[in-house]
């Protein structure tokens, strides 16, 4: 066996071990195994205590499969015609989103005087949310099945829809090739992302006839294969490799879907711990210090609109408080997108060069706050702010006795 291979071998097979430990850790304390993940990977990246050299590529690779296998799972809980209904239901608070979320990210920019370049760029940072982590956490706290869950996914897929048409025109404009280079580029992503629509919505039942659930090994390689194809072909169309993977699940249906669930579910928990350490791995951690407090103001002001933007999305589709409040906390996050928005721009002439660490520093503030704030919603203490004033001070005061006059009194 070759040397290197040797190496990668027992470096993937330590942080994995390790992995292991942390997530038990983690269970042991009620708490999401993410920040632990993340700083596994601040300690063996780049400018970390033992950096990790062979096994950088293997956790690339692992990290991009990890989201794939996460929004096919998330696709596989939920059928086209309820797709379909929550976007037409999504679509104003998909505005309301980029309003709140992207406009703090433009305007930190110009108050930096970094120019309006840079804002178009902070302003797409600061607006999508991860999916990956999202689907994560739900996983994590048992939440796919609740009420509020199709809502966040709504919200989720209208950004990452967004982002098809956002990041070819956010090239276009970094390369300078003025007005019609991008308008050429918005034509094809928006050609690209109703081909991968209809496709999924139109044919889903033919994928699932062609894919048999009998046969447990050919269900687990026909899937996951088809996924990897769909989101290759997505990426290199230019529309979100985590679209194509969530279109997937949701053109698989019936008994094929109950079995890919069950099959996948392993290989998504390796995968999605992956891309957790990479993200840390891919961090120098000596960036971090000079721009985190910028990062902590800006993170703070866009957690709190993104809260809003969830609770308000849930309160339109009628849900009650408290799966309003899961929601908006279930959004928090920042993470892959906003990676490769912030490496898109740092690699472009006039971009200050602290605009990356910023955007790093931000999304592993967000990370690391966003699944432990998810869990808000589960403490008693949190249940009982949200009752209304009365029933709140009947439980200070504990039950009255009811009087019952004698027949003196009468």
């Amino acid at each position: 066996m070759h040397e290197s291979t040797t190496v990668l071998l027992i470096e993937v097979g330590a942080l994995m071990f390790l992995l292991g430990l942390l997530g038990r850790l983690s269970r042991r304390f009620g708490i999401s195994p993410i920040p632990l993940y993340l700083l596994a990977g601040l300690a063996f990246g780049h400018g970390g205590l033992l950096p990790l050299s062979a096994s950088e590529e293997f956790f690339s690779v692992g990290a991009e499969i990890g989201v794939i296998l996460l929004l096919v799972l998330l696709g596989l809980e939920y059928s086209a015609d309820e797709l379909v209904g929550n976007l037409r239901a999504a679509a104003p608070v998909g505005l309301l989103d980029a309003a709140l979320n992207a406009l703090p990210g433009a305007a930190f920019a110009l108050l930096l005087g970094w120019g309006w370049v840079a804002a178009v760029v902070l302003a797409g940072v600061t607006w999508v949310t991860s999916s990956g982590v999202v689907a994560k956490v739900l996983a994590d706290l048992g939440r796919l099945g609740n009420r509020e869950t199709p809502v966040v996914l709504s919200v989720l897929v209208m950004e990452d829809l967004a982002m098809a048409l956002y990041l070819p025109l956010l090239t276009a404009l970094l390369a300078g090739t003025g007005l019609v280079g991008g308008g050429v580029a918005l034509g094809v992503a928006v050609l690209a992302v109703s081909v991968v629509l209809v496709v999924a919505i139109r044919f889903g039942g033919w994928i699932s006839k062609v894919i048999s659930a009998r046969d447990p090994e050919a269900l687990l390689l026909g899937v996951f294969g088809l996924t990897l194809l769909v989101a290759g072909v997505a990426a290199q169309l230019k529309v979100s490799a985590a679209v194509g993977a969530f279109l997937v699940g949701i053109a698989v249906s019936g008994p094929v879907a109950h079995h890919a669930t069950q099959l996948l579910s392993p290989l998504r928990d390796i995968f999605a711990a992956v891309f957790f350490v990479f993200f840390g791995l891919t961090t120098d951690p000596a960036d971090i210090p000079p721009v985190l407090v910028p990062a902590i103001g800006l993170a703070v002001v866009t957690i709190g609109t993104k809260v809003l933007t969830g609770y308000v999305a849930a309160k339109r589709a009628g849900i009650a408080v408290r799966g309003r409040w899961r929601a908006g906390f279930a959004l928090t996050p920042r993470g892959e997108f906003s990676i490769v928005i912030a490496g898109l721009a740092v690699a472009t002439p006039g971009i200050p060069a602290k605009l990356g660490a910023l955007a790093t520093a931000y999304v592993l503030i967000t990370v690391v706050v966003g699944p432990v704030i998810a869990r808000l919603p589960d403490f008693e203490w949190f249940k009982a702010l949200l009752q209304p004033r009365p029933a709140r001070r009947l439980v200070a005061e504990g039950p009255l006795t009811r009087h019952t006059p004698d027949a003196t009194s009468q």
